[in-house]
Formats: structure tokens, C-alpha cells, sequence
């Protein structure tokens, strides 16, 4: 069973998500919160497994939330937002989120993501992929080109690396690299500790920062 807390300010958002969610086999909504610093407060209390998560939300807003969830290891964060590309959802995938989605997704694209992120995924819009990643490299605080641990890498993670960078899921990787789904994520997640990283979303960051993805 999932284990899903619901955070957004808005009382009929989040009664449509608890819907939603509620009649999907296999996820449980643990909780509720309208603002971030409750988000917080639930999930360490809570201990979910997903916080979908808004962005803008009076007080401690989703950014500032995501960043301490992921920092202290307390469950994986999925944001869901309007996506305007705005510094606000910059911040959210830098501070460690497992990915964003609009809030126009439908059911069952949204109940896939949460089952995705779960199980370690990142989900990421496709279509919007590469601008996304662009637009975080050409507001990167500093190049990244010698990151730590990135000689570390073996070819085959630094191949994973670059398709992490073009917003590849563990499936299309697999595809792409001909090996099996299950060693994927070995990859990924050697990817993730040799670079100390705490999301495959900032992976793809480096990645596209240190030039490593072909324009």
C-alpha cells in the first residue's frame, strides 16, 4: 500500500485529489495539509511514502517543504503545480522533488506517477522536458562541469546519466541501453550516491549543466 499525504491550500483541490486517489487500488491518503510547514509536520508524524505537493501556498510554500522532506529523508515529494516554468518550481526540483506535473493530468496519469515516484521513479512531463532542463541550466549558480564524483562514474553510469539528462524514464533507459528495468535503478542509484544527489530530476540537472546531453 502507497501511503500518500495531499498538500495544497485549496479546500476543493485537495478534496478532488483524495477522490481521486481514494479509488485507487493500492494508495492510501494518509493525511491532509493546506500549507507547507503542516505538510512538514504531517509527513514526519505520518511517515508517508509520496507528499504531492503544491507549490505556492501561504507561509511555508512547497519549495521550502520539498527541500526539508528530502534533506532529512522523512518520503519522496511529487510536486503538483500549474507549471509556468517560474522560479518556484525551479526551486522545488533543485530542493530534491521526484518530479512535477500539472494539475491538469488526468486520473490515471497522475495515479502512475505517484506509483512511479514510490517505487524510486522521477516522472517528468515529456514534452516539456527539454525546455525545463535548459531553462535550469542557464540559471545554474555555478558550472558544474567538475562536479564531484562525476569522473567516478563508470561509461555505462555515465551513459544513464546522459539519458537521466534527457528525462528518460527506468523503462525508456532500459530500452535505450538493452539491459533489464531492475538494473537500471542499480545504475541510477549509483549514479545518485557517487554524485551525491538526491533525485534522479537533479541528476538530469548535472547532467544538462555539465553539457553532457547533445543539443
Amino acid at each position: 500500500m502507497i501511503r500518500v499525504l495531499v498538500a495544497d491550500d485549496h479546500a476543493a483541490i485537495r478534496a478532488g485529489l483524495v477522490l481521486i486517489l481514494g479509488g485507487a487500488d493500492g494508495i492510501e491518503v494518509v493525511g491532509e495539509a493546506g500549507d507547507g510547514a503542516a505538510a512538514v509536520r504531517m509527513a514526519r508524524a505520518l511517515k508517508p511514502d509520496v507528499v504531492l505537493m503544491d507549490v505556492r501556498m501561504p507561509g511555508v510554500d512547497g519549495i521550502e517543504a520539498t527541500r526539508e522532506l528530502v534533506r532529512d529523508g522523512v518520503c519522496d515529494v511529487l510536486v503538483l503545480t500549474t507549471f509556468d516554468l517560474d522560479e518556484y518550481v525551479h526551486g522545488a526540483l533543485r530542493a530534491g522533488a521526484a518530479g512535477f506535473l500539472l494539475k491538469s493530468v488526468e486520473a490515471a496519469r497522475l495515479i502512475e506517477s505517484i506509483r512511479l515516484v514510490a517505487a524510486g521513479d522521477g516522472v517528468i512531463e515529456p514534452k516539456v522536458t527539454r525546455r525545463l532542463l535548459t531553462a535550469f541550466a542557464a540559471t545554474a549558480p555555478k558550472p558544474v562541469k567538475d562536479a564531484p564524483g562525476l569522473d567516478q562514474l563508470t561509461e555505462r553510469e555515465r551513459e544513464v546519466l546522459i539519458c537521466l539528462g534527457e528525462g528518460l524514464s527506468n523503462q525508456q533507459i532500459g530500452r535505450k541501453l538493452y539491459i533489464g528495468e531492475t538494473t537500471v535503478k542499480t545504475h541510477v542509484s549509483r549514479v545518485l550516491t557517487k554524485l551525491d544527489l538526491r533525485s534522479r530530476v537533479q541528476a538530469a540537472i548535472l547532467a544538462q549543466d555539465a553539457g553532457l546531453v547533445p543539443e
